[in-house]
């Protein structure tokens, strides 16, 4: 037998654990798994002794700005860096414009992704216009999209026509999302009692990062907490498949652990900021409204890593939200005029694989909440996910032990800053592979636009 590509003597996670093999590749697909050293002929032979090879990263939430805001991001820098990051599916979330609230819009979409991916795609369209809930369901999604929050003073980056706030009008979107057997991804917020907070900071003369950052904080995170519950109860009601984005309150992951407990179809997410940004009060500090999504004080912290460890927590989603400088600079003064939202996706895996140096979480944990997890909650498992014979052949090839010192110089996404420059990680991606193609190649972006595809769900 003769293959396309051979990847000889690495460490492969598979599903059964971390073994040392031979990966073998045609086409698209892994072909086998076999014992370092057994004759098998192969067109190409890469050398990864001493190299982990780990299933591709699949990036369920990432707002790549396309249509609309291609000054912050657009479709092929987004991909690149998801490429350098080891993420082989990257899902675009609805926030831009056109939003894609009808079949019209997505298509639009998923054409200009067809022209300009470079890694496999993906997009949540926003489940506000119920007549077209079931005509997008039936072209390939993964998932729909509701965001829970109206931005005040600002349009953008919740713009109208995605945010719901309205119990009536989330209990419809919910039963007819429920109808079409896709999951439903929410961004939690009560947006009335917010109004209330957000106020009483502005009626001291307080509008600043520091007030920003301790508005959504407030009362233990009661906008968050309040609106979960919700969330939670019109999941029981009307059994749509749930999964909760933004996870940062520990009464929140009680909720979930709870809800799980009882078998209910609820999944739940975190992002980098709540892990490595906005749960340091000195982070913020340092970088205002530039780390900013959302402050995590610590018991809310120490309860998001536990659930990340422990399972509760069942995806880590980038939540990738790329601004310019000018668009959050006007933070430091008024936090509630800087565009909410940090770059990630180029460098989760690594800060993620840092944690594992430092004994935080194993190998095999990240491994499922980085690929493994979001491939079987969105339907994309076994096809993608893990590392089996069968599957689409995408990757990451990391090296455990290399270390570097993230820069804003080395950012491919458009916006050409990171937050978390400055810091030193312990776990680089050498390669990327995408259907048994290369698209980073050490050290280097070698993906072409146009090669990404949609990846449809397979259950």
């Amino acid at each position: 037998m003769t293959v396309d590509l051979l990847l000889k003597g690495g460490h492969v996670m598979t599903e059964g654990g971390l073994v040392r093999a031979d990966l073998a590749i045609s086409g698209e697909k892994i072909v086998g798994l076999v014992a370092p050293g057994d004759i098998l002929s192969a067109r190409r032979v890469v050398d990864v002794s001493g190299l982990h090879v780990l299933p591709g990263l699949i990036d369920t939430h990432s707002h790549h700005r396309e249509p609309g805001f291609t000054h912050k991001e657009d479709i092929l820098t987004a991909t690149r860096a998801c490429a350098a990051g080891g993420v082989t599916v990257s899902v675009a979330m609805p926030n831009v414009s056109p939003p894609p609230t009808t079949a019209e819009r997505l298509r639009d979409m998923f054409a200009l992704y067809e022209e300009k991916a470079i890694v496999d795609y993906n997009v949540n369209p926003a489940a506000t216009v119920l007549e077209e809930i079931p005509k997008m369901a039936e072209m390939g999604i993964l998932a729909f999209k509701v965001f829970m929050v109206v931005d005040t003073g600002r349009s953008y980056p919740h713009m109208p026509g995605i945010g719901v706030h309205d119990h009536g009008e989330l209990f419809r979107i919910f039963q007819t999302v429920a109808r079409t057997h896709r999951p439903l991804m929410v961004h939690p917020h009560d947006q009335e009692l917010m109004n209330a907070i957000e106020q009483s900071y502005w009626a001291q003369g307080r509008r600043d990062f520091r007030a920003y950052a301790e508005a959504y904080a407030a009362y233990d995170g009661i906008i968050w907490d309040t609106a979960v519950a919700l969330l939670l109860r019109l999941q029981e009601a009307t059994n749509v498949r749930l999964h909760l984005l933004h996870v940062h309150t520990r009464r929140s992951i009680e909720m979930i652990r709870a809800a799980k407990a009882e078998g209910r179809s609820v999944s739940a997410e975190v992002n980098p900021w709540a892990l490595w940004l906005g749960n340091e009060w000195e982070t913020i500090e340092r970088l205002g409204s530039y780390a900013l999504s959302y402050y995590v004080p610590p018991p809310h912290a120490e309860a998001v890593w536990k659930a990340v460890v422990d399972g509760t927590i069942d995806v880590l989603a980038t939540d990738h939200a790329p601004h310019t400088r000018e668009e959050k600079e006007p933070g430091w003064i008024d936090g509630w005029k800087a565009h909410t939202g940090t770059p990630s996706a180029q460098y989760y895996l690594s800060l993620l694989l840092t944690e594992v140096a430092r004994g935080r979480l194993s190998l095999e944990r990240a491994v499922q909440l980085t690929a493994t997890q979001p491939a079987k909650l969105f339907g994309l498992y076994p096809k993608k996910g893990a590392i089996r014979v069968g599957a689409d052949a995408d990757l990451v090839i990391v090296d455990l032990t290399a270390e570097a010192t993230i820069t804003n110089e080395s950012v491919l996404s458009k916006c050409g800053w990171t937050p978390y420059a400055g810091r030193t990680v312990r776990g680089l991606p050498i390669h990327t592979l995408v259907r048994g193609r290369f698209v980073f190649e050490e050290g280097r972006v070698v993906g072409e636009p146009g090669y990404g595809r949609l990846a449809r769900p397979v259950s």
